[in-house]
C-alpha cells in the first residue's frame, strides 16, 4: 500500500528494506521490478509498457498504426558517441518490430569542452540519422557542472502495424533461438577504441586492435537490416538486443519477460577471433560482454530454414544457439561437459574492466 505524504517522490514509498550498494550498470531486476510495480501506465493505449525484457514502449494511435518508443544513454563509450546514441536506440525499435523514424538527443558535457567536440558529435548524429533514414526532431545541449565525461541520452520514436510487433515477451516454450553475426560487438569495439593501450600492453596485436576498432561498422553494431530480413523472411515470435551484460543477460531478459526458460548451446555461439583475443588477454567473459551488433531471434522450428536462409541470403551470418524452455527448466547451458546454469552477469563485462581500471588508478586513500 502506498504511504500517505509520498505522491511527490515514488522512490519514498518503497518498502524500507536493507539494499546492497548499486554496482555499475542495470538495476537488478527483482528491484528494477519493485520500481516498476509503483507507477503502472493508466493510459489503456499502453499497449508494452514498462517490463523486464522489454526495451521499447508501444502506444497504440490511429489508423491501425502503433508509435513505439525508446530511451537509452551512451555512458561506457566516448569516442563516436553520437553514432552509438541513434544506432542502440533504434535497435530496440527495431526489434520491436517497428521502423525508427524520430530521435531526440540530449548530450550533456563536462566543462571546458571543446566546440569542436560538440560540433563533431552532432554531426555524428546527423550523419547516423541520414543512414537510415531518421528524422532529429530536438533534444537538449548543455555544459553541465562537475560532470567527467560526456553523456548522450537519445529517445527514438518509431511505428509498426500491430501485427508486426515482435516484443521480447511474445517468444513461446518451444521456440528455435537465432543469432545473428556475433556476440560482444560493441563491447570489442569500445574496448579496442577506450583502452588500446592496456590491449597493447597485454600483447593483444595491433592489427586486432585495429581491427576490432571497426567493428563499430563492419560488422556493426546496428541490427536494423538485421530485424527487417528477419520480420520479412518468415513467422517469427520475438526479436530481442542484446546489449549491458552480454548475450546472456539477453536470454534471461527474453525468459523473464516471456514467463519462461531457455537453453543455450555453448559451441554453437559465435564469437569473433579479435573479440576472443581481447577478452582473454583482459581476463572477460565475452558472454557477458556488451553485446549491440547482435539479434536474438525465436520462432517456431519449422520456419527456421526460411528465417535462415532470408538472412544469409541479405549477407547476414546467424547460428542456432538454442532454444525457449518451460520457466521450470530455468536458464542452462549445454557444454561437452554436460548441461550447468548459465551464469548471471550482475554487472557488465566492460564496466567490471572499467571500474578495476579507475581502481587501479586511484591514488591510496
Amino acid at each position: 500500500m502506498v504511504q500517505e505524504g509520498c505522491v511527490l517522490n515514488f522512490l519514498v514509498c518503497l518498502p524500507r528494506v536493507i539494499i546492497p550498494p548499486m554496482q555499475v550498470g542495470k538495476l537488478p531486476p527483482d528491484f528494477l521490478h519493485r520500481l516498476l510495480s509503483l507507477a503502472p501506465p493508466t493510459d489503456s493505449r499502453v499497449l508494452i509498457g514498462p517490463g523486464i525484457g522489454e526495451d521499447a514502449a508501444v502506444i497504440s494511435m490511429a489508423n491501425d498504426r502503433v508509435l513505439v518508443a525508446k530511451t537509452d544513454p551512451i555512458t561506457f563509450a566516448s569516442d563516436e558517441i553520437g553514432w552509438y546514441s541513434v544506432h542502440v536506440n533504434a535497435n530496440d525499435i527495431a526489434a520491436t518490430g517497428a521502423e525508427p523514424r524520430w530521435f531526440l538527443a540530449t548530450l550533456l558535457t563536462p566543462e571546458n569542452t571543446p566546440e569542436s567536440w560538440i560540433e563533431n558529435t552532432f554531426r555524428q548524429i546527423y550523419d547516423a540519422c541520414k543512414d537510415i533514414g531518421v528524422s532529429l526532431i530536438g533534444g537538449h545541449t548543455e555544459i553541465t557542472y562537475d560532470l567527467q565525461r560526456p553523456l548522450v541520452m537519445g529517445a527514438m520514436l518509431g511505428e509498426a502495424h500491430p501485427d508486426d510487433l515482435t516484443p521480447t515477451s511474445a517468444a513461446q516454450v518451444g521456440d528455435t533461438v537465432l543469432l545473428t553475426k556475433a556476440i560482444a560487438i560493441e563491447g570489442s569495439a569500445v574496448l579496442a577504441r577506450e583502452s588500446a593501450s592496456v590491449l597493447s600492453g597485454r600483447g593483444v596485436p595491433d592489427t586486432a586492435i585495429e581491427s576490432a576498432r571497426r567493428f563499430l561498422y563492419t560488422p556493426g553494431i546496428s541490427v536494423l537490416k538485421d530485424a527487417r530480413v528477419a520480420r520479412a523472411s518468415g513467422a517469427i515470435h520475438s526479436m530481442h538486443d542484446p546489449t549491458e551484460g552480454g548475450l546472456v543477460t539477453g536470454l534471461r531478459e527474453i525468459g523473464w519477460a516471456a514467463g519462461a526458460g531457455v537453453r543455450l548451446d555453448l559451441d554453437a555461439v559465435p564469437i569473433l577471433p579479435e573479440t576472443r583475443a581481447l577478452c582473454q588477454s583482459l581476463d572477460l567473459d565475452p558472454l557477458g560482454l556488451l553485446a549491440s551488433g547482435a539479434l536474438i531471434v525465436t520462432l517456431s522450428p519449422e520456419h527456421v530454414p526460411t528465417v535462415t536462409s532470408g538472412l544469409e541470403g541479405a549477407g547476414i551470418s546467424v547460428a542456432r544457439i538454442g532454444e525457449v524452455t518451460s520457466a521450470e527448466q530455468g536458464f542452462v547451458m549445454r557444454t561437452t561437459m554436460g548441461e550447468r546454469e548459465m551464469p548471471n552477469f550482475a554487472i557488465d563485462e566492460l564496466a567490471r574492466f572499467l571500474s578495476s581500471q579507475s581502481s587501479a588508478e586511484s591514488p591510496p586513500q
